[in-house]
């Protein structure tokens, strides 16, 4: 049977689970099947055996499409968060955001069985929008430079971390294993129909960043600066945070939580660009390209098992974060 941290969407999960070893095998075999790139090719243009296509356009494309999609929505938040707050740590993951929408997430899993149409996506936003005013009001008194958010960060998300441990405790046990699942973070049973929605929602983010680009620009000189050059501060702080946590949302309700990408993704391209400040075009293509190759080497890795790429990019966001703060500290 396959394992429950194989797959990231609870109703795909609990859908397979009663289907019994014949799916299964059948994965197992897609999965291991040999494809050369004359094959791939031919299959991209319309031909190709039916089972060789199946493979490649039903279970590896739409696993690459989510892990550029996904990336690039997480480092573009990253890269918001670290030039509002003006420090690397500012990432949805270290400042909670990501777990508030995991929280949300959860919530509809579990309440709702995900059975709503896009509940999950609608819960991960609310969830993130919902701890993003939370952090706020805490920080407001400084605004959001400085480290005071990534403290008061820290605390919310370790709040809400025990909240969702707590929902996983309160659960059923065929709920609880779909719930653990998805809170791994993954992308091996993601479909096209995870993604339909995700992708067209995605555009208004972008849309918004594209047009406030120069006032996040400005913010990363501060905000009497930015103030001096004709940015209204609090109005546009407030919206590039908004826009940040849903890039987050739209990562965790296609992949769920994945850590790493968000926090790493600005500051390498910012190091490979050698630009003064954080690049949004090389963050985003940094991140699909960290978060491609990190679920290629989690596919790989031990098979014919696949671990989630939450695992792999969590690990090594960890070794990352402790290179990040003995520099800061040195």
């Amino acid at each position: 049977m396959q394992s429950p941290a194989a797959s990231p969407n609870p109703g795909r999960l609990l859908g397979t689970r009663r289907r019994g070893g014949d799916a299964d095998a059948a994965h197992h075999r897609y999965r291991c099947l040999p494809i050369s790139p004359s094959e791939l090719l031919t299959i991209l243009l319309g031909g190709g055996e039916p089972t060789a296509r199946f493979f490649v356009l039903e279970q590896r494309a739409p696993r690459a499409v989510a892990a550029v999609v996904v990336g690039i929505c997480l480092a573009l938040a990253g890269a918001i968060f670290q030039t509002l707050s003006n420090n690397p740590l500012g990432s949805p993951d270290i400042i909670g955001f990501t777990t508030g929408a995991a929280t949300g997430g959860l919530v509809m899993i579990l309440v709702a069985g995900a059975s709503v149409p896009g509940g999950v996506a609608t819960g991960a936003t609310l969830g993130g929008l919902a701890t993003a005013l939370l952090v706020w009001s805490l920080s407001v008194g400084r605004g959001l430079a400085g480290e005071r958010l990534i403290l008061v960060g820290i605390a919310v998300g370790a709040m809400l971390s025990s909240i969702n441990d707590y929902l996983l405790t309160r659960a059923d046990l065929e709920s609880a294993e779909a719930a653990r699942a998805w809170q791994f973070g993954s992308l091996n049973a993601v479909g096209w129909g995870q993604l339909s929605g995700p992708v067209v929602i995605v555009g208004l983010p972008l849309l918004v960043l594209w047009l406030w680009s120069p006032s996040l620009r400005a913010l990363e000189t501060g905000d009497d600066l930015a103030a001096a050059l004709g940015v209204r501060v609090t109005r546009d702080r407030t919206m590039l945070l908004a826009t940040g946590v849903l890039f987050t949302a739209i990562g965790v309700a296609i992949g769920g939580p994945i850590g790493f990408v968000a926090l790493a993704a600005p500051q390498i391209a910012r190091r490979l660009t050698a630009s003064p400040g954080i690049s949004l075009l090389g963050s985003a293509a940094l991140g699909a390209a960290l978060l491609g190759s990190a679920d290629l080497l989690a596919a790989r890795i031990l098979s014919p098992f696949q671990i989630p790429v939450g695992l792999a990019t969590s690990a090594v966001g960890g070794l990352y974060l402790v290179w990040l703060l003995s520099r800061r500290r040195r």
